[in-house]
């Protein structure tokens, strides 16, 4: 009796898991709700949205100050590389924080 138990519970199980599985691919295939110009280039605006985004009301008008604290950070952040890069060359040891490397103090 427990050998059919087991064979009962594993084909319904199968036939469950065949179902589902049967399901997501028919429901995937069915409809991609998308109109592509090109295969990945399936952005469409809303309707309403300008053809062109700047000087209307979704233009963002970023600050350009704003903008260039990144480039300045990037800077900065290529200055520090090139210490370190410096004194591991001439010292064979690298050092993470560059005030810890004597020249840069």
């Amino acid at each position: 009796m427990n050998f059919i138990d087991r064979s009962v519970k594993y084909s319904v199980l199968l036939a469950g898991a065949g179902a589902f599985g049967l399901a997501m691919v028919v429901g995937a295939a069915a409809y991609d709700g998308t109109n592509c110009k090109a295969p990945g280039n399936c952005w469409e605006p809303k309707p309403g949205y300008p053809e062109k985004v700047a000087g209307s009301k979704y233009d963002p008008k970023h600050d350009p100050k704003e903008v260039n604290k990144q480039a300045e950070s990037i800077k900065g952040m290529e200055a520090r590389n090139a210490q370190r890069v410096e004194y591991f060359k001439k010292t064979g040891k690298f050092v993470y924080d560059v005030s810890k490397i004597p020249s840069a103090n």
